[in-house]
């Protein structure tokens, strides 16, 4: 009989930390630990929370009755790093402190690895991050735009996006790095990725204004136009970044970001709604045949998650538009903590060998080519 390990998820948001016990990969339980608005005002920095939230979760693992010495490893959801390749990381010094100063980006995920590091520590077991958000795996030609001063950034949903890549390999008896799929991960923010034999080697993300439109996000604009709106007096500039990341797409055209409320509306009868729903599915279907290009045609499988898929309506139209490339899947929801628990293992069944922060982004620019000055 195989060895059980016990293994818990930590994955920090803005007002909770969902945490999970898993036997192996079955998970035992989960929890939503709230973090009422009140408490954290009293925190200046995302960092300053990392005792409050470790305190927090340990009175809900507690009250479940968990011995945390039996625990071989924690694993969180990493936000806030450099660039780097996608995989499980043991967390180092260099991680903990990249973390607590957000050198990438500034969020509650960057508490992830410090918390999983600061439980390893104390219960005497290994602290593992899994598919970190600045996940980097791009081939040069997806970096590169026709305008020197910008250049395209790998954003998207990498702890969702492999977990449910490695979990339709499986269902085809393959191993994740034998196959090729175009991911769509379809929340508030939607990302559609080109994953090429285990890398994802070019994404379109809404969060900077690419691709589709989202429920909160515009996707891409006529940058001629939007070059005009910048300078109309219309906005400041946090109002259009804020139009563009946060208030945009759905919520800027209806109102609201509640796919049950755009379906409600479309089935009393109101036709704009319709067309903004079946424009975004129109747009989605668009990506994942420029995403199917980038792998010549060469696809396994077109997956759907994210909690949009659930949306019967949306999935049917993109499955219409797209199911002459490859098989659509739809794996509605996220797998965030199953993926988070996922890597853990591999490394303590000795499948995978864990890699390691060096701080040093993937990708130098394309200065270090000498093909731009």
């Amino acid at each position: 009989m195989s060895e059980v390990y016990q293994i818990i998820a930590v994955n920090p948001g803005s007002t909770s930390t969902k945490v999970a016990v898993f036997d192996n990969d079955k998970k035992r339980f989960s929890v939503n630990v709230s973090h009422p608005v009140s408490e954290l005002k009293q925190f200046q920095e995302i960092v300053d929370q990392l005792d409050y939230r470790k305190k927090t979760i340990l009175s809900a693992l507690e009250e479940h009755h968990v011995d945390l010495r039996k625990t071989d490893a924690f694993s969180g959801r990493c936000t806030g790093l450099l660039p780097m390749t996608g995989g499980v990381y043991e967390v180092n010094d260099l991680m903990y402190r990249h973390g607590s100063m957000g050198i990438g980006s500034k969020h509650p995920g960057n508490l992830g690895p410090m918390i999983a590091r600061d439980f390893g520590l104390q219960f005497g077991s290994r602290s593992f991050v899994v598919n970190p958000s600045s996940t980097d795996e791009f081939r040069l030609e997806a970096r590169l735009t026709g305008l020197g001063d910008i250049q395209r950034t790998s954003r998207g949903h990498p702890l969702n996006q492999k977990e449910v890549a490695a979990r339709y390999a499986a269902r085809l008896g393959k191993c994740y790095e034998d196959i090729n799929v175009v991911v769509v991960h379809m929340g508030g923010g939607i990302s559609v990725t080109a994953h090429e034999k285990g890398k994802m080697v070019d994404t379109a993300d809404s969060t900077r204004g690419e691709g589709r439109m989202a429920p909160t996000r515009t996707g891409a604009l006529p940058a001629a136009s939007l070059v005009e709106l910048c300078f109309s007096g219309k906005y400041t500039q946090k109002e259009l970044m804020d139009k563009i990341m946060k208030t945009g797409g759905w919520t800027d055209l209806l109102g609201t970001a509640d796919a049950l409320e755009v379906e409600q509306r479309i089935g009393e009868g109101d036709m704009y709604a319709k067309l903004v729903y079946e424009t975004t599915g129109y747009q989605i279907a668009k990506d994942i045949g420029a995403y199917a290009a980038v792998l010549c045609g060469e696809v396994d499988g077109i997956l759907l998650t994210g909690g949009l898929a659930h949306s019967q309506y949306l999935v049917e139209i993109i499955t219409q538009m797209t199911k002459f490339i490859a098989p659509v899947c739809v794996f509605p929801g996220e797998f965030e903590m199953e993926g988070l628990a996922a890597g853990a293992l591999r490394v303590l069944r000795g499948i995978e060998c864990p890699k390691f922060y060096t701080g040093r982004p993937v990708f130098q620019g394309f200065h270090k080519m000498g093909q731009l000055a």
